[in-house]
Parts: structure tokens; C-alpha cells; sequence
């Protein structure tokens, strides 16, 4: 039997909690899409070695539902750069109930561009550029 694995490295894991469910007791999509959104922000400012903004979100497809008491595990990884963006694509894995069975929930690939401290787009730093534990993710 072949087991998908995740793409990318993994960035952020945290907690599903009853606080993010909605009225059926389903954990909101939109609470994933931010932890995505945080996961990818991560990713997006060790590339950038600088401040970094959201400007689209694109792909997003929801495969399986995420409940309380899982553990979403978000994995990262840069597939484009441009002069002052970059595209990462963020896959979210969960452990259900913390300790069971390991399922891919969503994906989605998110847009950032690179801006300095009067939130102008700036060039992102060449690979020459970059320290070593940002390497090492790309």
C-alpha cells in the first residue's frame, strides 16, 4: 500500500480546539486557511530574510474535515520566486485524535511579496545571500 507524505517541511503544528468549531461542531475552514496563512508567512519570511504580506491565496482546495482534537500539521515549501514574490504552497496534514490515523486535510498555494519598513516591494535576497537554515527548506 503506497502512503502519500507531505510536501515541504513542516513549519507549524497546533491544536484543534473546541473554540474553532462552528455551530455543528466542524472546525471553521477559515481557521485552517489562517494557520496556513501563518504557516506560509513563516516559510515566505526566512526566503524574503525580512517582512512579508499576504496578496492572494490561490488553489485552496479542502480534501477532509478537520475536528477537535487533532493535531493540523502545516508543511511548506517555496515552488516560485519572482523579483519581489514568491509562491509557497502549503499542505495540511492532521493526526486524529492526536495519537491516530495521519490524513492530508487541505492545500493551497499562497502569494507573499517581499516589503521593506514603508511597505514597498523591495527584491528578494539571492541565494547567495541566504543563511544556511533557509537553504536548507529550498
Amino acid at each position: 500500500m503506497h502512503k502519500e507524505k507531505a510536501l515541504g517541511k513542516l513549519t507549524t503544528r497546533t491544536l484543534a480546539m473546541p473554540a474553532d468549531t462552528n455551530a455543528a461542531g466542524d472546525i471553521f475552514g477559515g481557521w485552517v486557511l489562517s494557520q496556513m496563512d501563518i504557516a506560509a508567512g513563516i516559510c515566505a519570511g526566512q526566503r524574503a530574510q525580512g517582512r512579508v504580506v499576504t496578496v492572494s491565496v490561490d488553489g485552496m482546495s479542502f480534501i477532509r474535515p478537520v475536528r477537535v482534537g487533532d493535531i493540523l500539521g502545516l508543511y511548506t515549501s517555496v515552488v516560485q520566486l519572482g523579483r519581489t514574490s514568491m509562491v509557497i504552497n502549503v499542505e495540511a496534514w492532521v493526526r486524529r485524535d492526536r495519537i491516530g490515523l495521519r490524513e492530508k486535510v487541505t492545500q493551497g498555494r499562497f502569494k507573499f511579496v517581499a516589503i521593506d519598513e514603508h511597505g514597498v516591494p523591495m527584491p528578494l535576497p539571492s541565494e547567495d545571500d541566504l543563511p544556511d537554515y533557509v537553504l536548507e527548506n529550498f
